[in-house]
């Protein structure tokens, strides 16, 4: 902060939004997410994903409200489903797709931030057993080195977002490994943190800095609870942090807080604030975030990768948003080097089952595509090219 109190960031800090592929491309059929969606595997969903937001042919309006607005990054994933629809089948114009998504975004000004791995399986693999198969780790590294030529003109890549959700707060009933895996699945966090340290090789080996991005979950500790907040956190958070301090940057991702109690996790009081998924308002869990990545994974550079709240009311998006930034700002001051903080999301989109969470800045007609960018878009632009959230 400035001396007078101000909120301030520095020069060459990014901002930007975060989108997810398979919940705003559309058509992902190949994906065990789809298959999952249409009743073939597990709990059916109030809806499918369907085209989803369209963004597989409308990415450059999409980053053209993002640049117009003067943010400078755009953090997008590619779909392994889309460039291996078959084991050891690439699809060359899946990768000159993505690779035209990194040319927009540098066209427009924005710093490409791409994820290797959000979520998603090729249905191949998943049928396979996913992350719980033998081979899973030489499955990810044979996509990545698949997918390196997208990367040509990207710096900063994010192997595998959220490993944490991807290994402990699956679905135990959805019976499908590729679509979520149940807790205790033996060796699947050990298999992710390993596909990591391979997929960030293959990235350190054309030029470009690898990190991953961690779901913080905001553990606060009731007085003498501190013990049970270890043992629990570690692992659903801590151990994939403490993966993380050898790499070229970290990505912290918050949206609310967990109070741990004697007994465990304390549900949230029925009068506090809740958003439209159901979890309390509650805007410095990114700094709470930021601060254990400064416990496991000391020195290592950080970019929140999301933050965002699930609101139909924009105000309280804004609202939410200052009060993150005002905690990012105060992890900065204590030691940690944040260097960029991306939004989530870019754009309403498919909320793993239904489209009535709403994240975006920029909201979309279900029949027309026909964008709507938010107040909250033009107020993120603004601090960005303010470098400081208004008085």
């Amino acid at each position: 902060m400035s001396t007078d109190g101000a909120v301030t960031f520095p020069a060459g800090f990014l901002w930007g939004a975060s989108t997810a592929a398979h919940q705003v491309e559309g058509g992902n059929v190949n994906s065990d997410w789809w298959q999952r969606e249409h009743g073939h595997f597990g709990a059916p969903v109030k809806e499918p994903s369907g085209d989803a937001a369209d963004s597989y042919h409308r990415y450059k309006e999409d980053m053209r409200l993002l640049a117009d607005a003067g943010l400078t990054s755009y953090r997008f994933s590619i779909e392994w489903a889309r460039i291996e629809p078959e084991r050891d089948v690439v699809s060359r114009a899946s990768i000159d797709h993505y690779r035209r998504m990194v040319g927009t975004a540098r066209e427009l000004g924005l710093e490409p931030m791409v994820t290797l791995h959000h979520f998603t399986n090729p249905i191949w693999h998943a049928r396979n057993g996913g992350w719980a198969a033998d081979d899973a780790v030489d499955r990810f590294a044979k996509y990545v080195e698949a997918a390196l030529p997208v990367l040509d003109d990207v710096s900063l890549v994010c192997t595998i977002n959220e490993p944490n959700m991807v290994s402990v707060l699956a679905d135990p009933e959805v019976g499908f490994p590729g679509a979520g895996l149940p807790p205790g699945v033996p060796g699947v966090t050990e298999k992710l943190i390993a596909g990591h340290v391979r997929a960030v090789e293959l990235v350190r080996g054309i030029g470009a800095q690898a990190g991953w991005s961690v779901a913080t979950q905001a553990y606060q500790p009731d007085p003498g609870a501190e013990a049970v907040r270890d043992e629990y956190a570690w692992s659903r958070e801590d151990v994939f942090l403490d993966a993380a301090k050898n790499d070229d940057w970290v990505g912290i991702q918050a949206y609310t807080r967990t109070r741990i109690s004697p007994e465990g996790p304390v549900p949230w009081p029925a009068e506090v604030e809740k958003t439209l998924t159901g979890w309390e308002y509650y805007p410095p869990a990114i700094g709470d975030g930021i601060a254990n990545s400064r416990r496991w994974a000391p020195g290592v550079p950080v970019y929140v990768t999301e933050n965002g709240i699930a609101t139909a009311d924009d105000s309280r998006r804004i609202d939410y948003t200052r009060g993150a930034l005002t905690a990012v700002r105060e992890q900065m001051d204590a030691g940690s080097d944040v260097r960029g903080y991306l939004h989530w999301s870019l754009l309403d989109n498919y909320e793993w089952g239904s489209y009535d969470a709403t994240f975006g800045l920029v909201g979309w007609d279900r029949e027309t595509f026909a964008r709507h960018p938010k107040p909250s878009l033009a107020w993120l632009g603004e601090v960005a090219k303010a470098g400081a959230l208004p008085a």
